[in-house]
């Protein structure tokens, strides 16, 4: 086993830790919030670093250039944590309540100041 295929393995394992890390927070944290950060982060992480070691496989091991998969990486580090971010705030918005471990709710004077009276 070369050098090039010690490094991907490696990649490789990292990110299906960081895929099942994510897939254990959304199903053991306790409110909507917690869990979309553990989707947020440690999923696009997983991902994009399982898609590196294919990059990268394909670079090195069959050496084709396969530049859909950066595109991939990069669209997947935008939108999935925007994506988190928005429903975050829209739980937010409508009232979906916090786990009794959060100390404080900084957003709420953020949203009294946005309410326009009708």
């Amino acid at each position: 086993m070369s050098a090039i295929e010690w490094i991907i393995s490696i990649i490789l394992l990292l990110g299906a830790l960081l895929c099942l890390l994510a897939a254990f927070g959304i199903n053991r944290l306790p409110d909507v919030y917690s869990r979309l950060h553990a989707a947020g982060k440690s999923s696009t992480l997983g991902t994009a670093s399982l898609l590196l070691a294919t990059f990268l496989y394909f670079l090195f091991v069959q050496e084709q250039f396969v530049g859909k998969i950066m595109l991939t990486i990069f669209f997947i580090f935008i939108t999935s944590p925007m994506a988190a971010l928005m429903i975050a705030r829209s739980a937010h918005r409508v009232g979906v309540p916090f786990s009794d471990k959060n100390g404080r709710d900084d957003l709420r004077e953020t949203y009294k100041k946005d309410e326009h009276p009708k």
